[in-house]
């Protein structure tokens, strides 16, 4: 595993588990209970215009509250109202639908998240269960505000590697969080292990063959090729130094030796 990679495996490990201090908003799902009154028991989802229909107190008001917040205003309005003597109102979230964050591509658990309270890059990553094998270094945050989407890039490397976590930003609800796969280089001829394999940063054509497990008894450094693809679409064929970077998606070819 990369040292970066680790690194960012060991904050994900220390990541705060989402709890049950959300922000309630339109279309939650919640549960009152008060003790000792099991007739006002009630599960209920939030309207759009932000309330709740309760027994006996009719409409009230939740949405920006959340859970203690509204536990407070329901025992306080039940007690006003004279319905119950110094009521204990516990309120759960069932189902936080208003709040969410869609987290996508290289990761264990993609899906749809709530974010019951303030939540950075690396927690949300941290409860899709982190990147998979798969992901490469690169993090996008799509993020839609007053109908203009914009695209965030974070480079997790330099961020691991700087040993700060000033691009560790907030999450809002609604955005996309997306790992990228890592890019992929193709080796094939007289190496000894063939194949496709992930495509590390500034990697050269001697440290590509390394990958590939070496040379062959056949195989030979000199006349190494590089077919790649162009933006118009073409194949180039290049003769490739030790030293030169491979690409994405470059087909390393290594040939026989005629000697």
């Amino acid at each position: 595993m990369v040292r970066w990679l680790a690194a960012l495996m060991l904050v994900l490990a220390g990541a705060p588990a989402l709890a049950q201090d959300a922000v309630l908003g339109a279309g939650d799902v919640i549960r009152v209970q008060v003790f000792g009154n099991p007739d006002l028991t009630l599960e209920t989802r939030v309207s759009e215009g932000g309330s709740i229909s309760y027994p006996l107190l009719g409409d009230v008001k939740v949405a920006g509250m959340n859970t203690a917040t509204a536990e407070k205003r329901l025992a306080g309005m039940l007690e006003t109202g004279g319905f119950v003597r110094n009521p204990q109102v516990n309120v759960t979230v069932v189902q936080l639908q208003s709040r969410q964050v869609s987290v996508l591509g290289a990761v264990h658990r993609p899906g749809r998240y709530p974010l019951e309270s303030r939540r950075t890059l690396v927690d949300v990553l941290a409860v899709a269960g982190g990147i998979n094998a798969e992901g490469g270094d690169t993090v996008q945050v799509l993020r839609t505000e007053g109908g203009k989407t914009t695209k965030t890039m974070v480079d997790l490397p330099s961020m691991m590697g700087a040993g700060t976590l000033e691009a560790n930003s907030e999450i809002l609800p609604g955005d996309v969080v997306y790992v990228e796969r890592a890019r992929k280089f193709y080796i094939y001829g007289e190496v000894q292990r063939p194949g496709v394999y992930r495509l590390e940063r500034n990697m050269t054509v001697i440290q590509a063959l390394t990958t590939g497990g070496g040379l062959t008894p056949r195989g030979t450094e000199r006349g190494i090729r590089i077919k790649r693809r162009a933006e118009d679409g073409r194949v180039q064929v290049i003769n490739a130094a030790h030293d030169d970077l491979v690409q994405p998606d470059d087909v390393v070819q290594v040939k026989e030796s005629l000697f």
